[in-house]
């Protein structure tokens, strides 16, 4: 009987275990929200809701991507990072937004490190120096 006890025990901590790991995985990347929010304001990828699940629209030709449920957020994230890597520079303190023809389109200040470290590890790989 302790026997069963123990591997009735070991099972479900194993499925627990392994429930947080896929949970883990299944999440999106954390963000800074305050800066976040400010640069997704000129991303031209938005998500539109639908039955089926969510779909990501590019506002600069319509085209749609509907990938599943679980993996909408990582490939919003994919996508923003592309983006982030053409029109988005760190400028001394302020993250600068470029637009088609390579004109600053917006500029927002940095408050902290933190959001700094950011910008640099999720949208851009070039620097502006001055």
């Amino acid at each position: 009987m302790n026997m069963k006890k123990a591997l009735v025990f070991g099972f479900f901590t194993a499925f627990l275990i392994l429930g947080a790991i896929s949970l883990k995985r299944a999440l999106p990347d954390a963000k800074e929200q305050r800066i976040y929010k400010a640069i997704q304001v000129y991303s031209p990828y938005i998500l539109e809701k639908r039955i089926g699940g969510l779909t990501i629209i590019d506002k600069r030709d319509g085209s749609k991507q509907k990938p599943s449920s679980a993996e909408v957020f990582h490939r919003l994230d994919e996508l923003e990072r592309e983006w982030g890597n053409k029109y988005v520079r760190i400028d001394s303190n302020d993250v600068v937004i470029l637009g088609e023809n390579n004109l600053t389109v917006a500029r927002i200040y940095l408050e902290n490190e933190k959001e700094r470290k950011f910008v640099q590890s999720f949208f851009v790989d070039k620097y502006i120096s001055r």
